[in-house]
């Protein structure tokens, strides 16, 4: 399947790119201090800019998904889940991806989910499967 990549910027690279080092990276404010996403040369939330990447352990759970039967593109393969994945670093930290390797209909609110990458030219999607 194809997929539409994200631009590369000074901001995401270590998101897209530690992948390829089995490694989840997400933005932290040391001022904060607390992590947030998507990834930006500030902290939303107390607008400092002593922000950094940070390693996280890429486990978490299913905080809400929907499961896709529309094949939007010809080469799509349906379905699909696409969920909200809240990480366990802390409350909230949440971002949407794909829960892969297991029968849509298995996926489950607040089910254990852990990272795996998927290469993509330059990029490392972070895609979730179940933990067991």
């Amino acid at each position: 399947m194809t997929r539409k990549l994200p631009s590369i910027t000074p901001d995401n690279v270590n998101f897209w790119h530690d992948g390829a080092k089995g490694q989840l990276t997400i933005h932290y404010c040391q001022q904060c201090p607390r992590f947030f996403h998507p990834p930006a040369p500030i902290c939303p939330r107390c607008t400092s800019f002593a922000v950094e990447p940070r390693r996280v352990s890429g486990k978490g759970h299913v905080a809400s998904y929907t499961i896709n039967y529309q094949a939007w593109r010809p080469d799509l393969t349906t379905p699909y889940v696409v969920a909200i994945v809240e990480l366990e670093e802390q409350a909230g930290l949440r971002f949407v991806s794909n829960i892969v390797d297991i029968p849509p209909e298995e996926v489950r609110i607040n089910m254990a989910v852990k990272v795996r990458f998927e290469q993509h030219e330059d990029v490392w999607l972070p895609l979730f499967e179940k933990d067991e």
